[in-house]
């Protein structure tokens, strides 16, 4: 991402006048065009940036996207997204699903990711369901940790729950407590 002039490389020194110099073009590398004899044979797509909400914003309701989010404002609601970036100044109430999930600021609800991290300014008040997880020093953190092979699929609860048994009849404890009024009643006279 980020290229070394030679000047700073230690071992080199600039010589002053022994070979023409380049001209060093001060522009990032990605930003540079390549020269005609290095263009690829294939196409890449870019990645599209990642849509970021300020910290002045306040947002009630749900979020989806198959992209990338930076949160750093209040969001009153569900969040899905591709990668989920939850800022310092940040507040979610809601459940969030992610494929990777960083969490600076302060979640209250549940979280499912394939990656989860909560970093030392983290602060989450409630589940968290992922593939794998880091948890850094000074975190704060109130809830259950459960790993999943698939902590995204979100029906599985669902899925899980079995039909309630049909009632039995009670003829048997009926019968019971009936002989027990009996004999209470026949010891009694």
């Amino acid at each position: 991402m980020f290229s070394k002039s030679r000047i700073n490389e230690p071992g080199t020194k600039a010589a002053p006048d022994s070979a023409p110099s380049k001209s060093v073009d001060s522009a990032p590398s990605f930003m540079r065009s390549a020269p005609a004899d290095s263009v690829s044979t294939h196409v890449t797509k870019s990645k599209p940036a990642a849509s970021v909400l300020a910290a002045d914003l306040t947002i009630t309701g749900n979020l989806k996207t198959t992209g990338d989010i930076v949160i750093e404002g209040v969001v009153d609601g569900d969040i899905r997204a591709h990668l989920l970036t939850v800022g310092e100044t940040a507040t979610i109430r809601g459940e969030i699903v992610a494929d990777d999930i960083v969490i600076n600021g302060r979640v209250i609800g549940r979280v499912r990711g394939l990656k989860v991290r909560l970093t030392s300014s983290a602060q989450v008040e409630g589940d968290i369901i992922h593939k794998t997880i880091a948890i850094e020093s000074g975190a704060h953190f109130e809830g259950s940790v459960q790993r999943q092979d698939d902590p995204l699929q979100t029906n599985r609860e669902s899925a899980k729950v079995a039909p309630a048994p049909a009632p039995q009849p009670r003829s048997e404890g009926s019968d019971i407590v009936k002989q027990a009024a009996e004999a209470k009643k026949s010891a009694a006279s």
